[in-house]
Formats: structure tokens, C-alpha cells, sequence
């Protein structure tokens, strides 16, 4: 989905209601159904489901936004009470009109206007466990909040300690076009943008403030769109749903792929065992997975729906160089082939990659140790006789390209569109905002996830499902895009469902089926 500036986004709104006859209360209307939506889902996650949403409001449309998504809120029955920095009077156009629509609906609301009133309110609530919807600025603002906006953001960021907090297009005191704060500014668990992402939620400035972000479908037309020039997309459900499409009553696991995954030795057994576990989640018809002979019984015994073949290994308890063949048959059996996790990086495991690269003539995914193996070795992957994807962390980045792992950090998206250029496969680069580069094309960037991921073996689910996604017949670069946002999705529906602290990469396996259910539906 384009990125785009907060001024295209004026444009788009401006060209929608004039050109096609859409009326901004009804934009506002869609935007504020939105939130609400995400509120209430955010609720009955939570351990207090049944718990109070406090909505902060702004003066402006921002307001207007909040003062529809508590009606809506109210109307399905939750405790739903809005606080607005300012007095009401203030409050104009569409925005006014939809607070006198939430008056009519008889939802509670408060005008707060200095630290003290601020503080008498929030003291004692809403308890721990329930939301919080913010909705004090948008993208038009600029420069630090002011007061009483400024005593709104730290009261709700003090609350959002102890709930989870939604915010409206872009968290208050973000810059909607660099990401950047000037002052304080809301940290939010999810923020729902209206119509297109804004390119500030794509910066890596914005990831302590955003938290995982939602695009929310209000109506702009596909043609106004369309013209809308970008270089950057957001990963989100819209791009995601057409490759999802219905599976046929009458299909058979035939129907839906083939994927093989290679990995694992001596010591290192839980990173193939997890890739196999996410691969079989993918929606993927059949996982074959090949380790080493020692690691055969136990992988088996942690995904028992894989088919495990046990290869040849060498002295070290690493796969042998000519593990493929005999009764598992040619990679060119495969729709997809991952090579990697937990591999080290023996002199074997390098002839296998190499003899990948000439010999697989499906999507291949190159990931751990086998990016290791490929140091110093960029024309072998360009030279590849298929379609190849990279999936690196920041540390495996700056070995592939000669750099350190910092100069990845500190130019991310550079690191990724060099390396796409340089091997020509679709670069899928870890870690907080992950990106997804393909030479010739629009940055992907994903916003899902958050920091309970940073926890071992969260690189190994990726990569599985990146194998079992391609092996459904998804291009390399759909495949890698789509697993990103699901991958990160399942660590947020995870750390919801409980908290980041403990969150480890099998329970994003178990909630896999989940988020293609939520892709699906919406």
C-alpha cells in the first residue's frame, strides 16, 4: 500500500469529497468506525475483556474521529467515555456535528483543560487492562504539543503503562511525514491510519511511537490512488487478501504445494524443528523437511506432520554436500526450498548451497547460516537458476555486503536496496520495521511486531513461513512481503493476548491460524 506525505493525503481527502461526491462526515464516519473497531478488538484481548475505553479527543478532526468511534463503541455495549483537551466550543465542522451525534447517543464525556482537572480524572481510571483511543492531533500538526494537549498526552501515556493505546492516524507529537517527535508525543500499541499510510509511520523514527500499524479502508478511489506517486509501500491487509483467495471444496493437499526445508545439526535442532512448525501452518500442502540423520527422530517428534528425511551427515553432525537425492527426490520436485536454520557454517554446508543455487528450479530461501555460507559469494546468488529470497538479520546483512552491522542500522533501507540490486533476489532484512527489497521495485516496509520478539528462534519461524507461503504458488516477492506482516501480526496477537516479557517463537506459531482468519475477514 503507497506511503504517502500528510499534504498528498489532504489531496486525496479534498479530490474524494469534490470529484466524487463523498462528504466528509461520511469519511470521517468510516475512519471513526475504524478505530472502534480496533479498539474493541484490542479490548477482548486483553486480560480485562470486558474492560473501559477512554477516548482522548483534540479539537479538530482528529476529534471528529474519536467522538464517532465512541458512539459506535457504546452502541455494542462497552464503557465508553471521552476526554477532550479543551472546551467543546472550540470544536467545528464535521467535527462538531459528530459530537453533537455522540451527545444524542448519550456517551459521557468531560472537557479538561489544565493539569489539575487532568489529574483528578485519570487518578483513579479506567483500571489496568482496558484501552485507550488517542485522538488529540493529527497530521497537520507540527512542532511539540502545547497545553492542555501536551498535559493530555502525558496523562495518557502514564495510563497506556497499564492499557493498551490505540492511536488515530498518526500517535499525538508525530511528525506525520519524518517519524520524528519534537517534543512528547503518545506511544501507542497500534495506530489505525486513515486511507493510506503516511510516510512517517515508515521511518525508522516512528517505531518507538506507532507500535504495530493498521490502514484503514475509508473509501478513497482506486483511481485517485493510482496516481498517487511513491516510492515506499506499507505492507498491509488490502495488499494481502487477494493472495489469500478461498481454497476449492475440492482440493487436495496436492493442490496447494510442496516445500522442502534443509537444516539443522548437532546442538542445533529447534531451528529447523520451529521453520517446519510455521511451514506447516503456511497453508502449505505438504512439508518435507531433510536433517541430519541424529536430528531425523527428534525433528519428527516436534513436527509430526512433516515428512522427515534423515541425510547424510558429516563428522561435525552437520548435513553432507550430497544429502539431496535418493528417496527425497530433486529440489525441482519442490515448489519451495529453505536452506539454513541451524546449518552452521561447515565447508559442506557451503558446496550445498552452492549446488542449491545451480540445481533448485523453484523459489529458493536462503536464511542463517546458509547467507553465512554465501559471504564473499553475491554472483553465485545473482547467478541463480530460480527465483531466490534472502532473509537476513542486521548482523548477516552487513557480512553479505562487506559492512557492519551498524551501517545496516544506521541506513537500513540502503543495505536492502543494495543487496536486491547486487544478487537480484528479493532481500527480506529482520528486525524492527522489516523491509522487503526487490530490485525495480517500491520498498516494502512492515509495521507489525514488537520487542517481545527479540527472543531466539523468531528468525526461524519467518523463514518457514516464507518457504511454505512461496510453495503456494505466491511470486518471491509476494511470499516474503505476506510472511513479514503475518509473522509480526502473530507476535502482536501473542503479546496482547498476554504481555511482550515471555513471548517465544512457538506461540506465534499457534497463532498463525488466527491471523489468516483476521486477513480474510476484513
Amino acid at each position: 500500500m503507497k506511503v504517502v506525505t500528510a499534504e498528498q493525503m489532504r489531496e486525496l481527502d479534498r479530490r474524494t469529497i469534490s470529484e466524487f461526491g463523498v462528504s466528509g462526515e461520511v469519511l470521517m464516519e468510516r475512519a471513526g468506525r475504524a478505530v472502534a473497531e480496533t479498539a474493541e478488538r484490542l479490548a477482548r484481548l486483553s486480560s480485562a475483556p470486558d474492560g473501559p475505553v477512554r477516548l482522548f479527543a483534540g479539537r479538530g478532526n482528529n476529534g471528529g474521529d474519536v467522538f464517532v468511534a465512541a458512539r459506535w463503541l457504546a452502541g455494542w455495549g462497552r464503557d465508553a467515555e471521552v476526554w477532550i483537551a479543551g472546551r467543546a466550543d472550540g470544536i467545528r465542522g464535521d467535527a462538531r456535528a459528530n459530537l453533537e451525534r455522540m451527545k444524542q447517543a448519550g456517551v459521557p464525556f468531560r472537557e479538561l483543560t489544565d493539569a489539575a482537572e487532568w489529574g483528578r480524572v485519570a487518578g483513579p481510571c479506567p483500571p489496568a487492562g482496558g484501552v485507550l483511543v488517542d485522538g488529540l492531533l493529527g497530521t497537520g500538526s507540527s512542532g511539540p504539543p502545547r497545553d492542555p494537549v501536551a498535559v493530555a498526552v502525558r496523562c495518557l501515556n502514564a495510563l497506556g503503562e497499564r492499557n493498551r493505546v490505540v492511536a488515530v492516524d498518526v500517535p499525538s507529537g508525530v511528525d506525520a511525514d519524518t517519524g520524528t517527535a519534537p517534543g512528547e508525543a503518545v506511544v501507542a500499541d497500534v495506530t489505525v491510519t486513515m486511507g493510506l499510510p503516511k510516510r512517517g509511520l515508515a521511518e525508522a523514527a516512528s517505531l518507538d511511537f506507532t507500535g504495530s500499524v493498521e490502514v484503514a479502508d475509508i473509501g478513497i478511489p482506486a483511481e485517485l490512488i493510482a496516481a498517487v506517486r511513491s516510492d515506499t509501500d506499507l505492507i498491509a491487509t488490502g495488499d494481502l487478501r487477494p493472495l489469500l483467495g478461498a481454497r476449492p471444496r475440492a482440493a487436495h493437499k496436492g493442490v496447494f504445494g510442496r516445500a522442502l526445508l534443509i537444516g539443522g545439526a548437532a546442538g542445533y535442532t529447534g531451528a529447523i524443528a520451529l521453520a517446519a512448525g510455521a511451514a506447516l501452518r503456511s497453508g502449505v500442502g505438504l512439508v518435507t523437511v531433510l536433517t541430519p540423520a541424529r536430528m531425523a527422530p527428534i525433528v519428527a517428534g516436534l513436527a509430526p506432520e512433516a515428512m522427515v528425511h534423515a541425510g547424510p551427515e558429516t563428522d561435525a553432525g552437520t548435513l553432507a554436500a550430497d544429502c539431496l537425492g535418493g528417496r527425497l527426490g530433486s529440489p525441482a520436485d519442490f515448489d519451495a526450498v529453505l536452506v539454513g536454520p541451524g546449518m552452521t557454517t561447515h565447508e559442506e554446508t557451503r558446496r550445498l548451497v552452492e549446488r542449491l543455487l545451480r540445481e533448485c528450479r523453484s523459489v529458493l530461501v536462503l536464511d542463517a547460516d546458509a547467507l553465512n555460507a554465501s559471504t564473499g559469494r553475491l554472483d553465485s546468488i545473482r547467478a541463480a537458476s530460480c527465483p531466490v529470497i534472502l532473509t537476513p538479520h542486521p548482523g548477516e546483512m552487513g557480512r553479505l555486503l562487506g559492512i557492519g552491522a551498524g551501517a545496516v542500522q544506521r541506513d537500513r533501507r540502503a543495505a536492502a536496496l543494495r543487496a536486491a540490486k547486487e544478487t537480484g533476489a528479493v532481500v527480506l532484512l529482520k528486525g524492527a520495521g522489516t523491509l522487503v527489497a526487490a530490485d525495480g521495485r517500491p520498498l516494502s516496509v512492515n509495521r507489525t511486531g514488537n520487542p517481545g520478539m527479540a527472543a531466539g528462534g523468531m528468525g526461524d519461524v519467518l523463514a518457514g513461513l516464507v518457504a511454505g507461503l512461496a510453495a503456494t504458488g505466491m511470486t518471491a516477492f509476494d511470499a516474503a512481503r505476506c510472511a513479514a506482516y503475518v509473522h509480526g501480526r502473530a507476535g502482536d496477537l501473542g503479546a496482547w493476548r498476554g504481555s511482550q516479557a515471555g513471548l517465544v517463537a512457538g506461540d506465534l506459531i499457534r497463532e498463525l491460524p488466527a491471523v489468516f482468519g483476521e486477513i480474510s475477514r476484513r
